[in-house]
C-alpha cells in the first residue's frame, strides 16, 4: 500500500491546510476579478480586460540564492509548499538516503512568465533583462529546482501533459515506489498564471469571464488558476493512501475531448480494478468539471456510465480556478484534508454553481454548501481530463 504521509499546498484558497479547507467547507471561492494576466496585457492598442482568475496572493520565498535559471514564480510556489512539510521531508532522506528520494511533478506554464516579462522588456528596451534565463521556462525546472534546494539524487522529473500533467507525476510516482527504484517520492503539481495562458484559452473562447458555472445549462468557461500541491509520498502508513489510479489516451482531438467519454471510462475503471473496489463503494467523486460545454458533457455521461446516480459529486474549480499542469495535485489535496481526522463527519468539497441544470445531461448528485456524510469519508476519487485526450483517475482511500 502507498500512503500520502504528508502534503504541502498553497492555492487561491490561502496557504494552510486550516485556511483551505475552512474557506473550502464554507463556499468561500477564491475566484476573483483581475486585470492582472490580461490577455492584452502590454498592448497599448487594447484595454486591459478583466476576467475571473485564481491568483495566489500569499507572500512567496526569497529566492534570490537560487542560480539564475531557477527564479521563476513557479518554483516560488513550488518552494511554498514544500516549506510546509520541509522537516518531514528532510527526515525522510536522512533515513533512506538521498539517492532513494525521488521527486515527479506536473507542470504546464513552468517559468513562462519571466519570458513574457523579458521579451516585454526586450521590446522596450532593445535587450533582455540582466536577470533573464531561457532555463526559467524550461518544463523540468520545478522538479531540478526542489532536487538541488533538497539535495537529492534519485529520479527527478517532470509530466507536461496539460490539466492531466500532475496526476500523472502521481501515477508514475507510485510506480517508482513500486519497482524499487526510491523509498519516498515528493510528488504533486505547480503552475503559475501568466498571460500566455490566459490568451490562449481565451483565443479558444474557453475563458468565462466571471466565475465558472460548471455543469450548469450556463456554463460558458473555464477560469485560469495557479498554485502547487506536493505530497510525501511512501509506505509508512497514514491516514490516507493512493489506493489506485487510471490513465487513458484518446488521442480524438488536439483540444476536444472525445464526446462519448470512453477515455474517462476508462481512467476511472482503471483506478477502481487497481484499488479493488466496486463504483458503490465510492463516497465523493472530485469531478474534472472545468465548465467548458464539451468537457462537462464528457465527464457527464463517463461518471453515469460507470456509478449510481446517487454518489456525491462536486468540482472545485470555482475554489481554486483551473490551475492546468497542477489542478490533479491541488484536487487531490482538497481529498485529502476532506479525508483528516478533522474532518469525522465526512463534511464534502461543495459544488458553486447557480442550480441551473442542463437538460442534456445525466442527473447528477452536485453537493451543496454543508453537504456530509455523516461519518468519516472513506473513498474518493479525483479526475483530471486534457487536452489531447490525456485522462488520468487517482483513488485515495482513508486507512
Amino acid at each position: 500500500m502507498l500512503y500520502l504521509n504528508q502534503l504541502g499546498m498553497i492555492c487561491p484558497l490561502g496557504e494552510s491546510h486550516a485556511e483551505i479547507s475552512r474557506r473550502l467547507f464554507a463556499g468561500d471561492s477564491g475566484v476573483a476579478m483581475t486585470s492582472r494576466y490580461s490577455q492584452s496585457q502590454g498592448a497599448e492598442s487594447q484595454p486591459e480586460r478583466e476576467l475571473a482568475l485564481g491568483c495566489v496572493d500569499a507572500v512567496l520565498p526569497d529566492i534570490s540564492m537560487l542560480p539564475l535559471g531557477q527564479r521563476s514564480r513557479n518554483n516560488q510556489l513550488a518552494l511554498a509548499a514544500l516549506a510546509q512539510i520541509r522537516p518531514q521531508v528532510d527526515a525522510a532522506i536522512r533515513q533512506f538516503g538521498a539517492d532513494r528520494v525521488a521527486i515527479v511533478l506536473g507542470t504546464s506554464t513552468s517559468g513562462i512568465a519571466q519570458s513574457e516579462a523579458a521579451f516585454r522588456y526586450r521590446l522596450e528596451n532593445g535587450e533582455f533583462p540582466a536577470d533573464f534565463a531561457y532555463e526559467q521556462q524550461e518544463m523540468a525546472s520545478p522538479a531540478a529546482t526542489l532536487a538541488s534546494v533538497l539535495g537529492v539524487t534519485g529520479p527527478a522529473y517532470v509530466h507536461s501533459s496539460a490539466c492531466a500533467s500532475s496526476s500523472k507525476a502521481m501515477a508514475s510516482a507510485a510506480r517508482l515506489i513500486n519497482m524499487g527504484l526510491c523509498d519516498v517520492v515528493l510528488t504533486g503539481g505547480v503552475d503559475s498564471l501568466c498571460a500566455f495562458t490566459v490568451a490562449g484559452f481565451a483565443a479558444l473562447e474557453s475563458v468565462s469571464a466571471t466565475r465558472c458555472n460548471p455543469f450548469s445549462a450556463n456554463r460558458n468557461g473555464i477560469n485560469i488558476g495557479e498554485g502547487a500541491a506536493l505530497f510525501l509520498m511512501s509506505k509508512a502508513e497514514a491516514t490516507v493512501s493512493l489506493r489506485g489510479w487510471g490513465e487513458s489516451s484518446d488521442g480524438y482531438h488536439i483540444s476536444a475531448p472525445d464526446p462519448s467519454g470512453a477515455g474517462a471510462r476508462s481512467a476511472m475503471e482503471q483506478a477502481l480494478a487497481r484499488a479493488g473496489v466496486a463504483p458503490k463503494q465510492i463516497d465523493y467523486i472530485n469531478l474534472h468539471g472545468t465548465a467548458t460545454v464539451q468537457n462537462d458533457a464528457m465527464e457527464g455521461r463517463a461518471i453515469a456510465a460507470v456509478f449510481a446516480d446517487h454518489i456525491a459529486l462536486s468540482s472545485t474549480k470555482p475554489f481554486t480556478g483551473h490551475a492546468l499542469g497542477a489542478a490533479g495535485a491541488i484536487e487531490a489535496g482538497l481529498c485529502w484534508m476532506a479525508m483528516q481526522d478533522s474532518n469525522p463527519q465526512g463534511q464534502l468539497p461543495p459544488h458553486l454553481w447557480d442550480g441551473v441544470s442542463d437538460p442534456g445531461l445525466p442527473q447528477l448528485n452536485l453537493q451543496p454548501v454543508g453537504a456530509r456524510l455523516g461519518r468519516p469519508l472513506r473513498l474518493a476519487l479525483s479526475n483530471s481530463f486534457a487536452f489531447g485526450g490525456a485522462n488520468a483517475s487517482l483513488l485515495l482511500g482513508r486507512e
